[in-house]
C-alpha cells in the first residue's frame, strides 16, 4: 500500500467518522423523552473524527521515524551475520552505498553483488512495512473512532473535549516553535564555545585582523589564523546602516503618502508595484548592484577625483536599502491604517492642519508597529547575504569609508561552511562564533525596540 491511497483512506475514514458521529447525535436527540445534547451535534461528529485521526497521525510519525533505521539494521547486520567483518567507517561507507541503491542514485555498472542482494532486500521489506504501517493506521482509527462512536451521549460534553483537543494541539505548536529555536540556539552555543576553547574570547571580540585561513605548516604565514571579528562587525553595520538610511525614510514616507494622501486608485495601483520589489530574488539585486550601481558609483568617484573601489560598501547598501523598502512601506502602511479615525477627526476639529495630524497624533499612535517595521528591515538587512557577495566582496577590511570593499557576518559564515569541513578546527568554528554574535546582536535590537515602544506607546480607549 502506498502513501497516496493510505491518506486517501485516511481521509475517507475520518469523514465518514464526522458524518456518523453527527448522524447518531442527531438521532439520540431525535429520541423521545432523550434530554438536550450538551453540545452542537457537529461537536459530536468532531469528537469522532478526531480520535480517528490523532492515533493515525501518530503512527504514521512514530512508524515514519523508525522505519528506516531498523530496515537498514536488519539488512546491515544480515551483511555482518555473511562472515564480512565491517569497522565503522567501513559500516557508514556501506550504509550509504545501500540508500544510493535503494533511491536508484547509483550510476555505474560495477556493483557488488553483495550489496545488489542487500539493497532488494531492503525494498522487499520496505513494501511490506508500509503494507503494514497502512494496516496498522486503518485498524487503529476504525478501533478508537468505534469506541467513542459508542459513547455518544446527551451528556456527553463534546464540545469541551474538541477545544480541549484543540487547545492541546495550540499548545504543542507553540512547544515545537520553543524548542525549535532553544536547539537552535544551543547548537549554536556549543559549537561556539568550542571555538572560544582554541580562540580567546577578548581576540575574537577586540581583535582587529580577521584571517582563518590555517596554513598546512607551521613555517607558513599566518599559520595560526586571525580571528578578529571587529572588520567583519564594522562592514555589516556599515551596510546595514546605509541600507537603512535608505529604506527607513523612503519606506516611511511611502506608508505616510499612501494611507494619508493618495487617493483610492492611486493606492491600489502603487502598492501592489511597492510589494512587487520584495518578490525580486536578492540575486537579481547583487546583479544589478554588480553591473549598474557599482560602475556608476566608480565612475562618479572618478569625476570628482574620488577613489572608489570596484566593490564597494555603498553599491551594496544603497541596493540593499532599495531591497528592504517594501518591509517599511507595507507594514508601516496597515499600522497608519489601523489608528482609528476618531483621532484623526478630534485633531481636526481642534483645528489642526494635515501635516500636524500626522507627526502629532497619527504616527506616535503607529510608532510602535512602525518600529517594529523598522527592526524587521534592519534584521533582513544584517541577514542579507547575496547581494554583499556580489558588490561588496569578501575582503575583510576595518574602515570607515563606504566607498571601499568590505565584508559582512553572514557572508563569512558562508565561506566558512563551504565545502567539506572539519569541525574541529578554528577556521569551521569560527562560523558558529560569528553565528552567536549575530544573534546576540540581533537580541540586543530587540530589547532596544521593546523599550522604545513602551516608552513612547499612546494608549486610547
Amino acid at each position: 500500500m502506498s502513501l497516496n491511497p493510505l491518506l486517501v483512506a485516511t481521509l475517507i475514514l475520518v469523514s465518514s467518522a464526522f458524518w456518523l458521529g453527527k448522524k447518531k447525535a442527531l438521532a439520540v436527540a431525535g429520541q423521545a423523552g432523550s434530554p438536550r445534547l450538551h453540545s452542537r451535534p457537529g461537536y459530536y461528529g468532531m469528537i469522532v473524527a478526531l480520535w480517528c485521526a490523532i492515533p493515525s497521525l501518530l503512527i504514521f510519525a512514530a512508524w515514519q521515524s523508525c522505519a528506516d533505521t531498523i530496515l537498514t539494521n536488519l539488512v546491515m547486520g544480515s551483511i555482518s551475520a555473511a562472515g564480512e567483518a565491517l569497522d565503522p567507517a567501513q559500516l557508514r561507507l556501506r550504509v550509504s552505498d545501500l540508500h544510493n541503491l535503494v533511491s536508484g542514485k547509483v550510476f555505474s555498472t560495477d556493483i557488488d553483488p553483495l550489496m545488489q542482494k542487500a539493497a532488494q532486500r531492503y525494498q522487499a521489506m520496505e513494501r511490506l512495512s508500509t503494507m503494514a504501517m497502512g494496516v496498522t493506521i486503518l485498524a487503529a482509527a476504525i478501533i478508537s473512532g468505534a469506541l467513542v462512536y459508542t459513547r455518544i451521549r446527551p451528556a456527553m460534553r463534546a464540545r469541551n473535549q474538541v477545544e480541549k483537543i484543540v487547545e492541546l494541539g495550540l499548545i504543542l505548536c507553540s512547544t515545537i516553535a520553543v524548542v525549535t529555536t532553544l536547539g537552535i540556539v544551543l547548537s549554536v552555543l556549543f559549537e561556539a564555545l568550542r571555538f572560544f576553547q582554541q580562540v580567546p574570547l577578548t581576540d575574537f571580540l577586540f581583535g582587529t585582523r580577521w584571517s582563518p585561513q590555517i596554513a598546512l605548516r607551521a613555517d607558513q604565514a599566518g599559520s595560526s589564523g586571525s580571528f578578529g571579528a571587529i572588520p567583519v562587525l564594522a562592514g555589516t553595520l556599515m551596510i546595514s546602516a546605509i541600507a537603512m538610511s535608505v529604506a527607513v525614510p523612503i519606506g516611511l514616507m511611502a506608508a505616510i503618502y499612501l494611507s494619508e494622501y493618495a487617493g483610492r486608485r492611486t493606492r491600489a495601483m502603487v502598492k501592489p508595484l511597492m510589494e512587487i520589489l520584495a518578490g525580486v530574488p536578492t540575486v537579481v539585486y547583487g546583479f544589478f548592484a554588480a553591473l549598474i550601481v557599482a560602475p556608476l558609483l566608480r565612475k562618479a568617484g572618478v569625476s570628482l577625483g574620488l577613489s572608489v573601489s570596484s566593490e564597494s560598501a555603498l553599491a551594496a547598501g544603497l541596493v540593499m536599502g532599495v531591497m528592504i523598502i517594501p518591509f517599511v512601506s507595507s507594514l508601516s502602511d496597515d499600522v497608519i491604517n489601523a489608528v482609528p479615525q476618531s483621532l484623526r477627526e478630534g485633531s481636526y476639529g481642534l483645528g489642526a492642519t494635515k501635516s500636524e495630524t500626522i507627526t502629532s497624533v497619527i504616527l506616535p499612535a503607529a510608532l510602535p508597529g512602525i518600529v517594529g517595521s523598522i527592526l524587521l528591515a534592519a534584521s533582513r538587512a544584517i541577514g542579507e547575504t547575496m547581494i554583499v557577495v556580489m558588490a561588496a566582496g569578501l575582503s575583510a577590511n576595518l574602515t570607515a569609508n563606504p566607498l571601499q570593499a568590505v565584508t559582512t557576518v553572514t557572508v563569512q559564515i558562508v565561506t566558512l561552511l563551504v565545502g567539506d569541513q572539519e569541525f574541529d578546527s578554528p577556521k569551521t568554528l569560527a562560523a558558529f562564533a560569528l553565528g552567536l554574535l549575530l544573534f546576540v546582536i540581533t537580541l540586543c535590537l530587540n530589547v532596544v525596540a521593546l523599550y522604545v515602544v513602551r516608552k513612547y506607546r499612546e494608549e486610547y480607549e
